[in-house]
């Protein structure tokens, strides 16, 4: 638990009592900090009077006494309207940040690695985590992903923390200048919180604040945005900048081309390792998280030879695209994670002979903008409420098959496999629905389909052990190369 040392003795305001806040509150009452703990919801109130947390009602309180209110990122703190206590904050000149920036107080001596974009930040915070501590640095991992900031390990100076930021978080955290700032990709998401498109990438862009040599900005150039945020910062020379791509050579920075990862920083083109190779790896979105991660792990000191060969035993995140097994030649991926059209189609990019298990509680679009990929599969196990909706998509197109349930479309999809001979069958679980009609989340539904394929007659390979059996496409959804 991190010392917020600062708040000695002193009121602070907590607004919004999940994860994060809760971690927060015990934060401030491990450092004798006065808490004034609120939620909007009752439950969540209870939660802390379970737990001795102090509730005292924003909307009434005293805010004179106050200097800083402790928002949770979900709520709203410009668009579509500041919420009611975010007013009354701002009324009485009292400044509000997150977890994150309460950390960066306490924490001054570390060194921070912040991963930003619309997609990708999971993985490549992960992947980031992975290479710094299988190369004997001292890191630790979190933010929006994994522990409440409070609850990571405290710092020495040498040490760092890689930590993957949402824009919320980034409106949040005022006092950050990160040693290394990535910037994957920005694409239309949450405009409502942003009030529209431009005030989104501007609130992507606050990573980049305030950063002088040697500090250091990691920039995708595959969309529109990012390459112009990159030509205005390399313009401006401030930082150093390094571009990198998933699906093109680039000048000076990280690439990727036909799943060569390829490190040109020094402007040598050096070749470093086939991803196509890596199942956790696959697909040209994993092939810029991995250019990226690459990128900021040899701005932070690490050699790349090291650098690679951690890229080869990095497991993965869980339920998204995470390798399973091998069992009797099929290939299980467990991309539970992917619940709506738009994430399946990056899973349905990079494999050919797919026995595709969809379903669960739909989402808006469906599965009507994934024709693209339809050629990919070779049976669909369609399971939950979306089963006979989805079906009627597919009718025609792709042969499928009502399973009802994951455990009975796991069974199916495996004989399946093993009765058409395919190349290299992958059965893979990206439902493009919620999982809330069957399951209480995503990662239930994902264990679920662990523990079938586990369960499973037949011989069991570990994904490294048959690595071949997940190779596959780029991420295109012709299948051709970059």
């Amino acid at each position: 638990m991190i010392d917020v040392f600062y708040f000695y003795h002193m009121p602070v305001a907590v607004l919004g009592l999940g994860k994060s806040g809760l971690a927060t509150c015990k934060a401030l009452m491990e450092s004798d900090a006065e808490v004034w703990a609120w939620d909007d919801n009752e439950d969540s109130r209870q939660r802390a009077r379970e737990e001795g947390i102090p509730l005292v009602d924003l909307y009434t309180c005293n805010w004179k006494e106050l200097t800083t209110l402790v928002l949770s990122p979900g709520i709203p703190l410009h668009h579509p309207e500041p919420h009611p206590v975010v007013n009354l904050a701002k009324a009485a000149d009292v400044e509000i940040v997150c977890d994150i920036e309460l950390l960066a107080r306490a924490q001054r001596d570390a060194s921070y690695i912040g991963i930003t974009g619309t997609n990708g930040k999971s993985t490549t915070t992960a992947l980031i985590g992975h290479i710094m501590q299988l190369s004997g640095r001292e890191a630790d991992i979190g933010g929006n992903l994994g522990p409440a900031a409070l609850t990571l390990d405290p710092m020495e100076e040498g040490g760092s923390y890689v930590l993957e930021m949402s824009s919320y978080q980034l409106d949040l955290t005022v006092s950050i200048t990160w040693d290394i700032a990535v910037l994957l990709n920005i694409s239309a998401d949450h405009l409502d919180r942003h009030g529209g498109m431009d005030g989104y990438v501007a609130a992507k862009r606050q990573i980049f604040h305030r950063q002088t040599d040697p500090k250091s900005a990691i920039i995708g150039i595959d969309d529109k945005h990012c390459e112009a945020i990159y030509e205005d910062l390399a313009d401006v020379g401030d930082q150093v900048v390094v571009p990198i791509s998933g699906e093109k050579r680039i000048h000076g920075g990280v690439y990727v081309v036909n799943g060569v990862l390829v490190d040109d920083m020094d402007g040598q083109e050096v070749p470093v390792t086939d991803l196509k190779e890596i199942p956790s790896l696959q697909g040209r979105h994993n092939w810029q998280n991995a250019a990226a991660a690459y990128a900021a792990c040899r701005r932070a000191g690490v050699e790349g030879r090291v650098i690679m060969a951690c890229l080869q035993s990095y497991p993965g995140l869980v339920h998204r695209q995470e390798p399973v097994e091998v069992v009797d030649g099929v290939a299980f991926v467990n991309d539970s994670k992917a619940t709506n059209g738009a994430a399946a189609a990056k899973a349905l990019a990079c494999y050919d002979d797919i026995y595709w298990i969809a379903g669960g509680r739909p989402k808006d679009g469906g599965i009507d903008g994934l024709g693209d990929y339809f050629p990919r599969i070779r049976q669909a196990f369609l399971v939950g409420e979306a089963a006979l909706g989805f079906g009627q998509v597919l009718d025609g197109k792709v042969p499928f098959t009502i399973s009802g349930t994951v455990d009975k479309a796991v069974e199916q999809a495996f004989d399946q496999a093993k009765k058409d001979k395919a190349a290299k069958p992958v059965v893979l679980l990206s439902p493009a629905c919620a999982s809330w009609d069957q399951f209480k989340s995503f990662e239930d539904r994902g264990d679920l389909f662990k523990e079938t394929v586990e369960a499973l007659p037949g011989e069991h390979l570990d994904p490294m052990e048959a690595a071949d059996a997940f190779r596959a496409g780029d991420g295109n959804p012709d299948g051709e190369t970059a």
